[in-house]
């Protein structure tokens, strides 16, 4: 789970047409294609996998900013302790005109940013980029509304194939917030930090937010909160598969699991089922048999350390500015500038 919960006051103030625009790259239609494919390959793989982008329909949004409130759950209060200390000296040393966020939500972090920005003399633009229309669609209005006269373009799209269509106007700031690069295995992150390094000029910035290695114990609590919200939040990838692919999975039937594998330093989430069944998804004339106790992974979430980003980051192709934490080591902030020369 690392999505930036969008505030309801700035959804509130995005009816109308308050001076936004949006470029659609990825539609229904097209992500509809895209579900169909990753759930086909999913339950045909071992174990079964779905990835953790479908969590985000209306439902799921708002029960992950539910789970952005609990007390379990640190990641967002760390990162916007950082964010609250440093975003100044993010507008400084970037010197950035536009902020890009990338899986966007309109939260107190982004306008930190865009304040910072602001007092610094330099916001010119805003490109939230996010694979959900409706809240991209909120996301922007709300940001035409706070920021009269900064220019807002909302891309939809997915990361990775339309990370090319994001505006290249003006000296940007791309920023991956909320411990999403997390979401990513070793190759996929390694691919995914190339491909941001390859949209960006030499001289531009890339701030990253990432969750650090600590006690499994609070790793753990932090995905299987007392109160049942992440459970809720896992079951319902099964009720947007059902809806969209006409499939007929019995979320009640699947338990939510939270696992902690040491050696890749990552979370796992997992939906075990309760009894042996048969699932159809008859958009897809799919059957796929769950045996009892079988586990299907919903999302990793892997956690690092503060060296590792800084390898990772110099990989790509970024020059590391600075890096911060937040008082209690939870959680960093990395803001990298794209190297010059070649793409890696």
């Amino acid at each position: 789970m690392a999505k930036a919960a969008r505030s309801d006051a700035f959804a509130a103030a995005g009816a109308g047409d308050l001076g936004y625009t949006i470029s659609v790259c990825t539609d229904e239609a097209a992500q509809d294609r895209a579900l169909a494919a990753d759930v086909s390959a999913g339950l045909g793989s071992m174990p079964k996998d779905i990835p953790p982008k479908w969590f985000y329909d209306d439902e799921g949004s708002r029960l992950f900013g539910e789970i952005t409130r609990l007390s379990e759950y640190y990641l967002t209060r760390r990162e916007h302790e950082i964010l609250r200390r440093v975003a100044p000296e993010i507008a400084t040393l970037s010197g950035a005109g536009t902020l890009v966020e990338l899986g966007s939500g309109f939260s107190d972090k982004t306008r930190l940013l865009l304040d910072a920005m602001a007092t610094a003399g330099t916001l010119e633009a805003f490109v939230p980029f996010d694979v959900n229309e409706t809240a991209l669609r909120a996301t922007a209005a709300g940001a035409a509304a706070a920021y009269p006269g900064v220019a807002t373009h909302g891309v939809v799209g997915e990361f990775g194939a339309d990370l090319p269509s994001v505006p290249s106007e003006g000296r940007r700031l791309v920023a991956l917030l909320g411990g999403t690069i997390g979401n990513f295995s070793g190759p996929e992150r390694r691919k995914f930090l190339a491909e941001i390094a390859g949209m960006s000029s030499a001289g531009e910035t890339f701030l990253l937010g990432a969750d650090l290695v600590k006690q499994r114990s609070r790793l753990l609590a932090a995905y299987d909160d007392a109160a049942g919200i992440t459970a809720a939040f896992n079951r319902n990838v099964l009720r947007v598969i059902n809806r969209r692919l006409d499939a007929d999975f019995e979320p009640l039937r699947f338990s939510h699991v939270a696992t902690y594998d040491d050696e890749r330093q990552r979370v796992e989430m997992w939906l075990r089922s309760e009894g042996a069944q048969v699932v159809h998804v008859r958009r897809l004339g799919l059957r796929a048999s769950f045996a009892d106790g079988e586990a299907m992974r919903t999302e990793i979430s892997a956690k690092f350390r503060p060296a590792q980003i800084l390898e990772e980051l110099a990989t790509a192709g970024f020059a590391v500015l600075a890096q911060w934490l937040d008082g209690a080591g939870d959680f960093s902030l990395t803001l990298a500038q794209r190297a010059n020369g070649s793409r890696p």
